[in-house]
């Protein structure tokens, strides 16, 4: 009896553990949901407020910009004050974010909202995942995982998912969501408070020091086209979630909310099936897949531009999800093998700065060529350009493939 309560206490403190991991994958989804949750809701605010597509760029990108900052200033805050402190600060920036929101009457209140909500993500990738993983059992790291993974990217197409449905079928467009995701935060807040501090050894925050972008020589021959990668990848997820929606409605005449929403959903979901595959797949082969997955997305995508066809959208947005997410885990792989341990965070901020970059910059550019081309015309030159990036990251990876043990 006494071995048999001994194994019976040991399964029931596995599935204690479990369960604190997939409510700590649960925390992380609400709060990455948030900062997809506007995506939907821009045409309402362009009618509300009157700005251009330039300006829906513009407050998109701002969301970018803040969390590149966090990752470069604060990117390893929580390795010293610990997972749980970081994250109450994440839900908060998260929480102020949706009362910006709710309380705008002017374009200000939109940017503040985006400004909070790239701090709330970028306090909250590095930190989350950590925690989530050490939240497992030791022996459960692979299925540690598969539960990040799926809370990042499955959070992120939840907020468009969410904020379309109700604006759609609810009233209230501009509020409900906000408000929704404020109640969820505050769950999650609650959520916290009962989970367990992972950092054992903690120090104080002064003891935090920035974080500049660092590449030893051994990594650059694999940084380069995993970068160019994950850069083309991320810049086709910040068109779709920045722009989609005005292409559906002017091209398309697709007023729905809840499908301009579903659509941009339907590209995070995919990414979160591509980076479930590379498991399967290996490294060495899902970053040249990944490109070429990207390409077919990309060209989906022009002939969804060319013909006006929805059907060419959402099949853009599975096949290009895809390929960003087989290229984008594997990018994260084959890097963080080639870095030296002592390195390896610093080399991962990198090349997370680089594809946050890709949300940012392209679509600045894509909002900046709308006036005198037309979103058509601004498509399809974006399309162009990250033609040739992946074409050239393909090629290299083709000739030189990352090795089969990263």
């Amino acid at each position: 009896m006494p071995v048999q309560d001994g194994v019976r206490g040991t399964d029931l403190g596995v599935r204690r553990t479990w369960r604190a991991c997939l409510l700590g994958g649960a925390v992380f989804a609400v709060g990455m949901a948030g900062t997809t949750l506007p995506t939907p809701l821009y045409g309402h605010y362009q009618d509300k407020f009157g700005f251009s597509e330039l300006t829906v760029t513009i407050v998109y990108a701002v969301y970018a910009f803040a969390v590149i900052s966090v990752l470069l200033l604060a990117g390893n805050a929580s390795d010293a004050v610990g997972r749980r402190p970081v994250i109450f600060a994440a839900l908060g920036c998260a929480a102020v974010s949706a009362l910006c929101f709710l309380l705008a009457t002017s374009l200000g209140w939109l940017y503040a909202g985006r400004l909070l909500s790239g701090l709330s993500a970028g306090l909250l990738t590095g930190a989350a995942t950590a925690y989530v993983m050490e939240l497992a059992p030791r022996d459960g790291a692979a299925r540690a995982t598969l539960v990040a993974t799926a809370a990042n990217m499955g959070g992120l197409g939840c907020g468009p998912l969410l904020a379309g449905v109700l604006a759609q079928y609810a009233p209230w467009p501009l509020y409900l969501p906000f408000a929704v995701h404020l109640a969820l935060v505050a769950c999650s807040a609650v959520v916290v408070l009962w989970l367990p501090e992972t950092v054992r050894e903690r120090r104080r925050l002064g003891t935090v020091r920035p974080q500049k972008p660092s590449l030893p020589p051994q990594v650059r021959p694999v940084f380069g086209p995993a970068a160019t990668a994950s850069f083309a990848g991320f810049a086709l997820f910040g068109v779709f979630t920045s722009v989609s929606p005005a292409f559906l409605a002017e091209s398309l005449d697709e007023h729905n909310h809840a499908v301009s929403g579903l659509v941009v959903a339907m590209a995070f979901f995919a990414s979160t099936a591509g980076q479930l595959a590379v498991g399967r797949v290996g490294v060495s082969r899902s970053l040249p897949l990944g490109c070429g997955l990207l390409l077919v997305g990309l060209a989906l995508l022009a002939g969804a531009l060319l013909w006006d066809l929805l059907a060419l959208v959402v099949a853009s947005a599975v096949v290009g999800g895809i390929g960003q997410g087989l290229a984008f885990r594997a990018a994260l792989s084959a890097v963080a093998q080639a870095s030296p341990a002592d390195r390896r965070a610093a080399v991962i901020s990198t090349l997370f700065v680089v594809a946050y970059g890709g949300i940012s910059l392209p679509v600045i550019g894509v909002g900046v060529l709308t006036g005198p081309m037309g979103l058509e015309g601004a498509g399809l030159v974006f399309i162009a350009c990250m033609t040739v990036l992946v074409t050239s990251s393909a090629a290299y990876l083709i000739k030189r493939p990352v090795p089969a043990g990263a």
